[in-house]
């Protein structure tokens, strides 16, 4: 017994002797103003700019304004916990969000944290939400198409993997269906696609997740949530977060899709959270580097070299316009930092034309070098022909008499229109959206009655695939090129197709 009472206390001899007393310097901030979701700080010298600082009570906050005395902090949560005179520490960790595989199929928030009730996200590794866009030299043309499935879109102002192409237009008026259904076509491909929701009604982010599980889309897509009863500052870091999700799939060789819905929401947000720090207002009280807080958001879309792994980031950002304004100051920034913009017009909507794409002011800077050979040389004169007919259609309402070749026009015109008509969340493969088009621009249409070109397009590919289904593999096997002899078989099939169609016509 003594030699075990011996042998307890020299080994808790050892431990005390050999005990080293670590040390570690927290440096520690005081509160000495609060409100409105901003605080003001003393005595963190040594923080970092967008370095997360944590409050007494656990509510995070980022440093916004690092000042000569002080430090300006946005919160990212409940600010009426937090009081004067509080404890305030540095974490060191630059504001960063979680990243990988983890996250698809998932509903998280602009922190990256789950908010949909499936349990944590499987993943360790983490972005920084600000990060450097690629070079010029990590960086190679855009050469592969963004499919779609909307028609108009994908024959007129194709999308490459790489472009940020902007979706421009009044308060419904279609953008976001845009973005919904580029989503839902990208199911079986792999195109990973991010739906960052900014500002929005928490009910409509419900509806538009229960949509895309409804269509399966969530087996491919992440969405990020900062709603409109979300702090300013959530819904100020909601887009850079959404992009450095992006940019894991990017930097590992693959190809992601991310849309920002939208950036009208994110300007007002970040205005908001300057003005309470009394950043000098300018234009329209946004702050100075407004053009700033977006182009180093988009730059960051990349198609990258092949020595960097080639995989590609492609943006779409929403911007909300008043009253068709696309001179005001958000509008003009996005639309000179993008490569193109898709416009949708309030007029068109309401008038039954979906999607109301205004073909005129809509345009694609880089997608025509990614487009589809095969929907090129189908396609190519469709934007020039419908932004004709829309131009005739407007001087033909004053009743004048048109000669016959102008009549002509705007007749072919009108069917063309009705073919690209689409309903929504029902986007188009690319097969038959090339049937579709080689009918409508080689006159296959021309005496089918404008009322009856819906039913004559459902009827005909019923037709088509069901008794031709060798001419799509025939494409496929020429690696989606229209050859003269391909293109000479398909229109024999749709004029066999009419010769039965206009029987039926008849009896009607």
């Amino acid at each position: 017994m003594a030699d075990l009472t011996s042998d307890i206390t020299r080994g808790l001899l050892e431990q005390i002797q050999g005990y080293e007393r670590e040390l570690k310097a927290v440096e520690v901030g005081t509160v000495v103003e609060v409100g409105d979701g901003i605080a003001r700080i003393v005595g963190l010298e040594h923080v970092r700019a967008q370095e997360l600082v944590e409050f007494q009570n656990g509510v995070l906050g980022i440093a916004f304004n690092l000042e000569a005395d002080e430090v300006g902090v946005i919160i990212m949560g409940d600010y009426t916990t937090i009081s004067e005179g509080g404890e305030v520490r540095g974490t060191g960790r630059i504001v960063s969000v979680p990243v990988g595989d983890g996250l698809i199929g998932r509903v998280v928030d602009a922190l990256g944290r789950p908010v949909d009730g499936k349990g944590p996200i499987a993943t360790s590794e983490f972005f920084p939400i600000e990060r450097m866009a690629p070079g010029v030299i990590e960086r190679q043309n855009v050469t592969r198409p963004v499919q779609t499935g909307i028609r108009s879109i994908d024959a007129m102002f194709p999308i490459g993997r790489g472009q940020r192409e902007l979706i421009i237009g009044d308060r419904q008026t279609g953008k976001t269906a845009i973005g919904i259904d580029a989503i839902i076509n990208q199911k079986g491909s792999d195109l990973i696609c991010i739906y960052v929701a900014i500002g929005q009604k928490r009910a409509q982010v419900a509806r538009v997740v229960a949509t895309l599980e409804e269509y399966g889309a969530m087996e491919h897509t992440i969405v990020v949530v900062a709603s409109a009863s979300d702090s300013a500052t959530l819904q100020y870091i909601a887009p850079y977060a959404g992009c450095a999700m992006g940019e894991y799939f990017m930097e590992n060789g693959r190809d992601a899709l991310v849309i920002y819905d939208d950036l009208s929401k994110h300007a007002w947000a970040y205005r908001q959270v300057s003005l309470l720090l009394r950043r000098p207002p300018g234009r329209e009280a946004y702050p100075g580097d407004l053009f700033y807080l977006h182009s180093r958001l988009l730059e960051r879309a990349a198609q990258l070299s092949n020595d960097r792994g080639g995989g590609s980031l492609t943006a779409l950002p929403i911007i909300e316009t008043l009253l068709g304004d696309v001179s005001a100051y958000v509008p003009t920034n996005v639309i000179s930092i993008t490569d193109g913009q898709i416009y949708l017009e309030t007029d068109l909507f309401y008038s039954g034309v979906r999607p109301a794409i205004n073909t005129g002011l809509s345009v694609s800077r880089v997608g025509g070098d990614a487009q589809r050979p095969i929907l090129r040389k189908v396609a190519g004169r469709l934007k020039l022909e419908m932004a004709q007919f829309r131009s005739l259609a407007a001087f033909a309402q004053f009743g004048s008499d048109l000669d016959r070749a102008t009549q002509q026009q705007l007749d072919r015109g009108m069917r063309l229109q009705e073919l690209l008509k689409q309903p929504q969340y029902q986007p188009t493969p690319l097969l038959d959206q090339v049937l579709l088009l080689l009918a409508g621009t080689r006159g296959k249409l021309d005496r089918v009655p404008v009322p009856m070109v819906k039913e004559w397009e459902e009827r005909f590919l019923a037709n088509f695939h069901a008794n031709h289904p060798d001419y799509m593999q025939r494409v496929i096997d020429a690696d989606y090129k229209l050859t003269d002899e391909i293109e000479a078989a398909i229109l024999g099939a749709i004029d066999e197709f009419n010769r039965g169609w206009d029987e039926l016509a008849e009896t009607r």
